[in-house]
């Protein structure tokens, strides 16, 4: 997991969103296949409010350290484990229900959407090269994953982005 190759490839795929994103209309991006599911505007907000309220304030607590966050010995789980030895989450549909905490707001404006692409890679180039230097045994708990330390946060921000292509080719159609 090299740092400056995960921000490498995490420019491409955003790139790749952001040129999608030129081809649809407010419409369109606020258009959900049915009730319980997410429009493609939600789903660009998803990955952006989970990169820049979660992910990376995840790899800054490891980075400053504390008694919180110091578990030596302490492993990531199975789940975990197996994604980050595949180098990415598996393409499948993961259906959380819909609540006011996770559930994403509509976006008010493509441009919304651009800039918190932008912020993302902003925090992640300021970020990179400190990454290496950030201590194993700091950790923050996944959900579903156990616990991870930064470099893993790091790489799960561009595994994530990368999970959700299969959700954007679905969804555009």
């Amino acid at each position: 997991m090299n740092p400056v190759e995960i921000v490498r490839n995490l420019e491409k795929v955003t790139a790749h969103y952001l040129q999608e994103l030129e081809a649809f209309s407010m419409e369109q991006l606020h258009k959900k296949p049915s009730e319980d599911e997410w429009s493609l505007g939600q789903m660009y907000v998803h990955l952006i409010q989970t990169a820049l309220h979660m992910q990376i304030p995840n790899i800054e607590k490891c980075q400053a350290g504390g008694p919180e966050v110091n578990m030596p010995g302490s492993e990531m789980g199975e789940i975990g484990k197996g994604i980050f030895a595949q180098g990415s989450l598996p393409p499948i549909r993961i259906k959380i229900p819909a609540s006011r905490e996770y559930t994403p707001a509509q976006p008010a404006s493509k441009e919304e959407l651009v800039k918190g692409m932008q912020a993302v890679l902003e925090r992640m180039h300021a970020l990179a090269p400190t990454v290496d230097d950030i201590p194993a045994h700091h950790k923050v708990e996944h959900p579903g994953f156990g616990p991870l330390a930064a470099k893993e946060w790091f790489a799960l921000v561009e595994m994530h982005y990368r999970h959700h292509l299969h959700q954007l080719n679905r969804l555009k159609g």
